[in-house]
């Protein structure tokens, strides 16, 4: 029985620290309604020395999705909803997915869209967080998965931030590793219309 009663302890020791965790970050972070910047993505693939760099700007809009534009290598955009996903190359569609056909989709906008905004909450669901506070403004996460199907997808995913997620660092199991990392961000100007309108698709 004592030894029951000293893992009950332990774990709850641990549990009330993740918890503590996790509203610390909260605190830390901006609950911006719509945050813009700049990112630069190093997708680096088992087997190859040199990664593959793009640059582009972003849009997170808290309630309407999120417009990920690349610039560099070559143009091209990507626009995330609640319930969609779609592509495109200049004027041309890649791909459009929306959650009424591919009902996993759901799943992996709602990750995507906890990761841009440090969602920790959202993340906790799905994930095992570890981390820490760093000085007065910044912390760290780790983020384990406890969900089997991103489990065979993520080793791990790191974030790091301080009023806003500034670098995620993505693990897979098969090797292949990305870093994003985020700047210039801001909370302004507000969608434009052809901003809104691409999000209203």
């Amino acid at each position: 029985m004592k030894r029951w009663l000293l893992l009950v302890g332990m774990l709850a020791g641990l549990s009330a620290q993740a918890s503590e965790l996790v509203t610390g970050v909260r605190a830390r972070l901006e609950n911006a309604a719509l945050l813009r910047g700049e990112f630069e993505q190093r997708k680096t693939v088992a087997g190859f020395k040199k990664p593959l760099v793009s640059r582009g700007d972003f849009v997170l809009s808290r309630d309407k999705g999120v417009l990920w534009d690349t610039r560099a290598p070559f143009a091209s955009t990507l626009t995330l909803t609640r319930t969609s996903l779609s592509a495109a190359q200049g004027t041309s569609a890649a791909y459009h997915l929306d959650t009424v056909k591919e009902p996993a989709l759901a799943a992996v906008n709602e990750l995507l869209f906890a990761l841009l905004a440090g969602d920790v909450a959202t993340l906790s669901s799905r994930f095992e967080v570890q981390g820490e506070l760093v000085g007065t403004a910044g912390w760290k996460l780790t983020l384990t998965p406890t969900d089997a199907g991103l489990a065979r997808v993520f080793r791990s995913i790191r974030l790091e931030g301080d009023r806003y997620v500034r670098r995620v660092h993505l693990e897979e199991t098969r090797g292949d590793s990305s870093l994003i990392q985020f700047d210039h961000l801001r909370q302004a100007p507000p969608l434009s219309d052809a901003e809104a309108r691409r999000l209203a698709k």
